[in-house]
């Protein structure tokens, strides 16, 4: 619903009162949704992005769709698509800098809940990505998760803050929030492997079937019809984690798709988001990338 110009920018270093030098500037199509989808069309899957897209902005953002390799529905809107800007030094660290978006009127998100209601027929799964823009009500996902269910089209919800919180009392198929979602949501603070789990439980409780609670370097803990994993990964240099939670929403509804159990994808999406990790910028891995960590992750069953 939010998609954006990802304009990466690349410097000698980052330190508090003091300049920094360009060394590199490289823009592309980005936003949760597009990030999914390019995860998944690199892992062999195929998928639809549905984008709200207008002004100048949005006449570039297209362009830079064109060789993306999935397919696009745009939705034409009046105002421009937002510039995000992410600064990374040579030695990880990285500061990401999001507009908040355009403001999208009431006939306009009428256009985009037709085009996805259009689609839904042909889909399997229905991705619901990233922030919500101005003037989009925070239920609107929770409308377009009831839509997806009476189609029988199962759903995946990767969002924060209000339109979160009425999402998962929606009942998606799978949430994905990472930490600091979660810790939004609960209005609670997770910092101890015991409170990750209590947290993971709760959000199942608020009406998710399915949750994936996404702790970083550490993993994730993952809860599905009554039975709990983690998913520890291996130690690795991590160059830009920027994006990587993106890649493991997207890993794991490849892997649900293609007809794998809750615990495979959840270690799919914790090898996806592990390799795109160790890459530069907002990069992803690839199916093959993610595969050399997945057998690497350990998949531990939590007791009830």
């Amino acid at each position: 619903m939010n998609p954006a110009i990802d304009r990466t920018i690349g410097v000698d270093r980052l330190a508090f009162d003091d300049r920094a030098y360009i060394l590199s500037s490289k823009d592309w199509p980005g936003g949760r949704g597009i990030n999914a989808a390019c995860v998944i069309h690199s892992f062999g899957g195929k998928a639809l992005a549905i984008i709200p897209a207008g002004g100048e902005r949005g006449e570039r953002f297209e362009h830079y769709l064109d060789g993306c390799g999935f397919d696009v529905a745009t939705v034409p809107i009046r105002n421009d698509v937002r510039l995000n800007l992410t600064i990374t030094d040579r030695h990880g660290l990285t500061i990401k800098l999001n507009e908040i978006g355009p403001r999208i009127s009431k006939t306009e998100i009428e256009g985009i809940v037709a085009t996805v209601q259009t689609h839904l027929k042909d889909a399997t799964w229905l991705a619901l990505c990233g922030s919500l823009p101005p003037g989009v009500p925070s239920e609107f996902y929770a409308e377009l998760i009831a839509l997806a269910k009476a189609q029988g089209v199962k759903t995946l919800l990767d969002t924060d803050g209000e339109a979160l919180t009425h999402g998962v009392e929606a009942g998606p198929t799978v949430v994905t929030p990472n930490q600091q979602e979660a810790e939004r949501l609960l209005n609670t603070v997770l910092l101890t492997r015991s409170q990750s789990i209590t947290a993971a439980r709760r959000v199942l409780s608020l009406g998710a079937e399915s949750v994936v609670l996404s702790l970083g370097s550490r993993g994730a803990i993952g809860l599905s019809e009554g039975l709990a994993w983690e998913a520890i990964p291996p130690r690795v240099d991590a160059i830009s984690p920027i994006g990587a939670g993106d890649a493991m929403a997207a890993a794991i509804l490849w892997s649900l798709a293609g007809g794998s159990d809750f615990p495979e994808a959840l270690r799919w999406g914790v090898a996806a988001g592990t390799a795109s990790a160790k890459l530069p910028g907002m990069s992803f891995a690839s199916l093959e990338q993610a595969r050399t960590v997945h057998d690497e992750v350990e998949l531990r069953p939590i007791n009830a």
